[in-house]
């Protein structure tokens, strides 16, 4: 596998705007990858799965997906937890009958509680979705990612520790979550590679060929991420980021979720290239 760069969500060039000709208009931009973005609902069909696979397999254009915002795997309420690990469950089958790689969601609250006691929470939650996928036969990455509020459960080492106990789980790594929830800190090449370095150390060399990756201009305070910015409006330094992806040898996807994706998806991909 090679690192692909592409887009969260369809393309805005795409025309008509849906899923098949946001695939075809990415590899026309010169990417190979594309997030289905099911943030407000799964709007992939069982029925239309397979058809938008086969035009991805066709163009060579790697597809993953982000799961609803609705998703709490520490909500106090058992039907909360239960509807949460539905909605993952629905997005990683929609994902993978289109072929899909990976799927990612933000896993959970702290509510007060300790790491510790959200972490047991989330691992027993994660347990069930593994199971309930394995039923399904299903074979897809399903991805906790890092989160942009210190309200918010998943900081990269978090997820990694989960990761170690699930077949089926690797973290998502947005580096500018990492960078929101910390109130600009993680914006070095020393602090980028301190976080390649972990996913190394706790899932080895196939933690670094098997990432899903976000990054975006972003706009944050004392309590994190506030919006998604161009990354030219921003402060984030993507450009040693691309350095340690490329010093580190990491493969697989990178998604950009700045408000126009394109421009920036090619700023990202060219400066990588560079």
């Amino acid at each position: 596998m090679t690192l692909r760069f592409g887009t969260a969500g369809i393309p805005h060039s795409a025309k008509p705007r849906d899923a098949i000709n946001g695939v075809k208009q990415v590899r026309k931009l010169g990417f190979s990858a594309m997030e289905l973005e099911f943030v407000h609902s799964i709007w992939l069909t069982k029925q239309a799965s397979p058809g938008l696979g086969a035009v991805a397999k066709e163009e060579d254009v790697l597809l993953t997906a982000h799961c609803p915002y609705y998703i709490n795997l520490y909500a106090k309420e058992a039907e909360k937890r239960g509807a949460s690990r539905s909605r993952i469950v629905q997005s990683a089958l929609r994902c993978a009958e289109a072929g899909g790689y990976s799927v990612t969601y933000h896993p959970a609250f702290y509510f007060g509680d300790s790491s510790e006691k959200v972490s047991a929470a989330v691992l027993e939650q994660m347990k069930k979705i593994e199971s309930e996928l394995k039923e399904h036969s299903v074979k897809i990455w399903v991805r906790p990612e890092t989160t942009g509020k210190p309200t918010q459960f998943g900081t990269y080492e978090e997820l990694l520790k989960l990761s170690q106990e699930l077949e089926m789980v690797m973290p998502c790594i947005d580096f500018s979550h990492l960078h929101a929830r910390s109130n600009g800190k993680f914006n070095t090449y020393e602090e980028f590679s301190k976080v390649l370095e972990a996913v190394e150390k706790y899932l080895g060399k196939e933690g670094l060929k098997q990432m899903h990756m976000h990054a975006s201009g972003i706009n944050y305070g004392e309590k994190g991420e506030k919006n998604h910015l161009f990354l030219k409006d921003s402060d984030f330094n993507y450009k040693d980021l691309c350095k340690a992806l490329k010093d580190f040898k990491v493969d697989g996807v990178i998604i950009c979720e700045s408000p126009n994706p394109e421009e920036d998806t090619l700023l990202l991909q060219r400066t990588y290239k560079a």
